[in-house]
């Protein structure tokens, strides 16, 4: 009897191919196709039998990438010709990784999904610096935010009330693909939020080339800029940090006081 036709969506985590969970493992060592974003590295794609193909979709911002419409065609074809197709998603596939819309579009079509958690990379970025998204005394809560909203400027994001209501409510604001955004999200953010509140940009989240620079959302711009920081990099606002920031502050501090005494 012949399987009904599936996928499953894997969140391939942020890059450490040792964050992976074992359930993610064992789908990609099963599949016979998979489909992978740009994002998910060579270590990751090794898990995949010799004989699977591996057709890499790639999609990031400000890049070319491939169009959402041929991914979804070539899932359903793939499904459809009765092959373990695998879509490979770098972090988790439903954090601003288009897995709700596949999800519908392949139910749509008869096509059974499963769906496999990755950790997303707000979540292994900030940890990787010992901080957490939340803490009894800085926060009671965690907002994601894309800093891509949908084309058309209808759904355009309301920063300033981001920033009010993170205030209000002690929030730790997880912003993704901002970096474009970054000049807007500054002077948006200073209506809503006090100017020293502290803030975290953390690129290449939990890989080898992982860098990160601490600052406050006055400085928000300038830091991003003076550190050559860019795409992929999460952007961490919240009393959380303030612990890491005033460490921070105190280490450079020895050293301005000794060039002042020369």
């Amino acid at each position: 009897m012949k399987s009904k036709p599936h996928v499953t969506l894997v969140g391939a985590g942020p890059g450490d191919p040792e964050l992976l969970t074992i359930k993610a493992v064992k789908a990609i060592q099963a599949a016979s196709v998979l489909l992978v974003d740009d994002l998910v590295g060579d270590e990751i794609t090794a898990y995949a039998s010799p004989l699977a193909r591996v057709i890499r979709v790639g999609k990031r911002g400000g890049c070319k990438s491939t169009p959402q419409i041929f991914i979804e065609r070539l899932m359903i074809q793939e499904a459809l010709a009765g092959e373990r197709v695998v879509r490979l998603k770098g972090g988790d596939p439903f954090i601003f990784g288009r897995g709700g819309e596949e999800v519908e579009l392949l139910q749509s079509q008869g096509i059974g999904v499963t769906i496999i958690n990755g950790i997303t990379a707000g979540l292994a970025g900030i940890t990787s610096l010992g901080v957490p998204l939340t803490h009894r005394l800085h926060a009671q809560g965690v907002l994601f935010v894309t800093g891509h909203a949908k084309e058309g400027g209808e759904d355009a994001i309301d920063w300033c009330e981001i920033a009010r209501i993170a205030a209000k409510a002690k929030l730790t604001i997880v912003i993704y693909m901002g970096v474009s955004e970054v000049e807007n999200l500054e002077r948006a953010l200073l209506i809503g939020l006090n100017p020293d509140t502290p803030v975290a940009l953390i690129q290449n989240v939990s890989l080898p080339i992982q860098r990160h620079a601490l600052c406050t959302v006055k400085n928000l711009t300038h830091t991003l800029r003076s550190n050559e920081l860019s795409s992929p990099c999460v952007i961490v606002v919240g009393d959380v940090l303030l612990g890491l920031l005033q460490l921070e502050q105190q280490k450079k501090q020895p050293l301005k006081t000794k060039l002042l005494m020369h």
